[in-house]
């Protein structure tokens, strides 16, 4: 049973219509929807055509007719005999007998007379203006020979069947509106042969086309040329369905590309690139895809080692703790206040580490709640700074907040903030120009306002960044020199917990670097509306 289902499994997958299929067989069913309408409109062209074709051949043969037309007419002057005699325009029709210089039948029979009409020996039987041959003798009986069209009795006959030559002959008139004699034929579609005497037109000879091709040399023409058409047809619908498959195969590729690697990166191989084919949307597809893979894959080494970090920096304080408590479990150290306070410390900078590590989080569930309220931040900058203003001396640092106290006396600008937390925002920005700003350099304070923010600007002079690092400089634990030790560069959490607040309160931080030489932070902190 198992197998059973396995093998309908395995079918219902070779089955399975997907996007290739889908393509191929949608081109498939056009293809066969055009061929069919080919085929349709051939017959229906070869069915109209085949009748005019046949009737213009037909008209091309009767060259004698033609000529004993113009004679009748050069004889008689018009075309009135034919509406005064009854079976003039038949008798017009009948083999005649080969020339022998009588007219016992109203045509000229002697030798041919002058081109001159009028002139002597009366009128020219071929001066119509056409070099046309002599009527058929009576062995001839027209073309076609006994049987052909020129015979009265044979199938082809004035007395013929109504598809015969001469149920659907007519003669029109010199404007080819008017049917004068023959058979009443639509005007517009006959086949026309012109009569003409002394150059211009004295009539049309009309022919009808026939109306049924259903005769055997009709059908087997029309199934050799539906034949022919049907073999063109199947060897280029072949043809396009192999080009469409390949076509297919290739401008698809890309897609089952894409959908490998997106299995693989769900499989957890993030370095995964697809490559790139050709400049189409296909392709902005994948470059798209390659660049969300390499994101994802950068995001994941970035995980990595900010847990090796913080790895690495619970792991200092928890091993001071851990010595302390074993030597107190093993004698080594009696417990008095200094090691109560040691313990003491030790606990507080793991509470400070895990409460930086939530300032940074990405989201704010790691955010404390602000008590904003409206304040003036150059104010609280200027605190920072006098306060810190012994230490930079000691550095061999000069701390200049003189741009600043002059902003700050003229216009006091206000924003909403929470001072506790801006007051670290800007403790943390001042420790890091102290800790990293080489001896004999100097830390700049300024500010600048325009209609909706206030610009805070910290510069301080040598040594600058790198400017691979400074879009890095807000992140955990990064440190744009590694020769720096944690001693000297603390946690490597200061500006990281510096943007999330700034970000907090509505602003915005961002790092270049300075014209005195080293690293410049501007914080774009929203004003107060008015």
């Amino acid at each position: 049973m198992r197998d059973v289902r396995t093998v309908g499994a395995n079918i219902l997958r070779m089955l399975r219509l997907t996007l290739q299929r889908k393509f191929f067989l949608a081109l498939t069913v056009l293809l066969a929807a055009l061929m069919l309408v080919f085929v349709s409109l051939s017959r229906l062209g070869l069915q109209r055509s085949l009748g005019d074709y046949v009737a213009e051949i037909e008209l091309n043969r009767m060259d004698w007719l033609v000529l004993r037309l113009e004679q009748a007419y050069v004889q008689h002057g018009d075309w009135r005999f034919l509406q005064d005699d009854a079976n003039a325009w038949k008798n017009l029709q009948q083999p005649q007998d080969p020339p022998s210089g009588r007219a016992d039948d109203g045509f000229q029979r002697g030798p041919p007379p002058s081109r001159s009409f009028g002139g002597p020996g009366g009128p020219p039987p071929n001066e119509a203006g056409s070099n046309r041959p002599p009527p058929p003798p009576d062995g001839d009986r027209g073309p076609g020979g006994p049987e052909g069209p020129g015979n009265p009795d044979g199938p082809g006959g004035p007395a013929g069947g109504p598809e015969s030559i001469y149920q659907r002959l007519a003669l029109l008139d010199a404007n080819a509106q008017t049917v004068l004699a023959g058979a009443p034929l639509v005007v517009a579609g006959a086949i026309r042969q012109p009569l003409h005497y002394q150059g211009r037109p004295i009539g049309y000879l009309a022919l009808a086309p026939q109306q049924s091709t259903q005769s055997e040399a009709g059908r087997a023409f029309i199934s050799q040329q539906l034949g022919f058409v049907l073999t063109t047809g199947l060897a280029g619908l072949l043809l396009a369905l192999l080009i469409s498959w390949q076509l297919a195969r290739r401008w698809l590729a890309p897609i089952r590309q894409l959908m490998l690697g997106a299995e693989a990166v769900a499989a957890g191989r993030l370095d995964t690139q697809v490559p790139l084919r050709g400049s189409d949307e296909l392709a902005a597809l994948t470059q798209t895809f390659n660049d969300m893979a390499r994101r994802l894959a950068g995001v994941d080494a970035s995980r990595q080692r900010w847990l090796a970090d913080v790895a690495h920096e619970l792991r200092t304080p928890l091993a001071a703790l851990r010595a302390d408590i074993e030597a107190l479990q093993d004698g080594i150290r009696p417990f008095s206040g200094a090691t109560a306070d040691r313990l003491h410390r030790q606990v507080m900078r793991l509470g400070q580490l895990v409460d930086d590590l939530r300032l940074t989080m990405q989201d704010d569930s790691g955010l404390p709640a602000l008590a904003l309220a409206p304040m003036r931040p150059l104010e609280l900058l200027l605190d920072a700074a006098h306060g810190m203003q012994g230490r930079f001396s000691e550095a061999g640092l000069v701390l200049d907040p003189t741009g600043l106290q002059a902003m700050a006396d003229a216009g006091k600008p206000l924003v909403n903030a929470d001072a506790r937390r801006l007051a670290q925002v800007f403790h943390n920005l001042l420790e890091n120009s102290l800790k990293y700003t080489e001896a004999g350099g100097r830390v700049v304070l300024g500010a600048t306002i325009d209609t909706t923010a206030l610009h805070i600007d910290v510069q301080d002079s040598t040594p600058a960044p790198a400017t691979h690092d400074l879009p890095r400089l807000f992140e955990r634990f990064y440190r744009g020199e590694a020769s720096r030790s944690r001693a000297l560069g603390g946690s490597g959490l200061g500006l990281a917990i510096c943007k999330a607040l700034v970000e907090a309160h509505g602003g915005q931080i961002s790092a270049q670097v300075s014209p005195l030489g080293g690293l410049w932070i501007r914080l774009d902190l929203p004003l107060v509306p008015a």
